[in-house]
């Protein structure tokens, strides 16, 4: 059995096309979305709206911490503009795009960045999406947990604490975890070309010490310091940038 495992897609359809091929299943670990490429500051769903110049200047007073200054500029390009609207119509032509790249069968979860009220629009036949459930494959049991934790840059689907250690807990037993958040391991959460911390849960780090899964698979944090770590029985692995690499993590057994 060979499962490929993807995370943190942002808009990169091409090879989502083919990040399936030679699997008897692909997993995706969310953040279909790309709405600010930190890379390419050209790409997403910000420039596309506001122009490169102003795409920029928000990725310079993100990088250097500066939210409250960020999230000022943010909304004086947004006045006089219906933000929800603008936003939701360019996250359904990602989707549309995105879903559609998906191989039969898909198991998703969502990311920080997604809008999960929109999947089930979106999820044809074949792509079954999880979050806070399990399922079979191969014989293995995966559990599934999205979203993020809060932060100050407030992307679309960050929860509560309670919350997201309430869907570990409901998964139970598991053979691999897979979630789009690393657990709360300094290695694992530190982002070297941003050089800051992401947030990662001590929930899943607890559970991963608790139902000591073979493996516990994520993404989310883009050039991690370290991409795999031993954590008791568990292998903890970062299955990758998937909008820069292009190429998906593969789990065989």
């Amino acid at each position: 059995m060979r499962v490929h495992v993807v995370s943190d897609v942002h808009g990169n359809s091409e090879d989502l096309e083919k990040a399936g091929d030679g699997a008897d299943a692909l997993i995706c670990l969310g953040d279909l979305i790309l709405f600010l490429d930190y890379a390419d500051h050209s790409r997403g769903i910000f420039p596309d709206l506001f122009g490169v110049e102003n795409a920029h200047r928000i990725v310079e007073l993100r990088t250097a911490r500066r939210f409250e200054e960020a999230r000022e500029f943010g909304n004086r390009l947004w006045a006089g503009l219906d933000r929800d609207a603008a936003i939701e119509s360019a996250v359904r032509r990602q989707y549309a795009e995105l879903f559609a790249a998906f191989p039969t069968p898909t198991y998703a979860t969502y990311g920080n960045v997604d809008m999960p009220a929109l999947w089930p629009e979106y999820a044809r036949p074949g792509t079954t999406v999880l979050d806070g459930e399990r399922v079979d494959i191969g014989g293995l049991v995966f559990g599934f947990v999205g979203g993020g934790l809060r932060t100050p840059m407030r992307t679309p689907f960050e929860i509560d604490d309670e919350t997201y250690a309430a869907k570990l807990a409901a998964l139970g037993e598991v053979d691999v975890l897979c979630t789009h958040i690393p657990p709360d391991v300094p290695d694992l959460c530190y982002d070297t070309v941003a050089r800051r911390f992401e947030r990662g849960s001590a929930a899943l780090l607890e559970a991963i010490h608790t139902v000591r899964p073979k493996y516990a698979l994520f993404g989310h944090v883009h050039q991690p310091l370290a991409r795999r770590m031993r954590i008791g029985a568990t292998e903890c692995v970062n299955v990758g940038h998937f909008a820069s690499s292009g190429t998906p993590w593969a789990l065989e057994w």
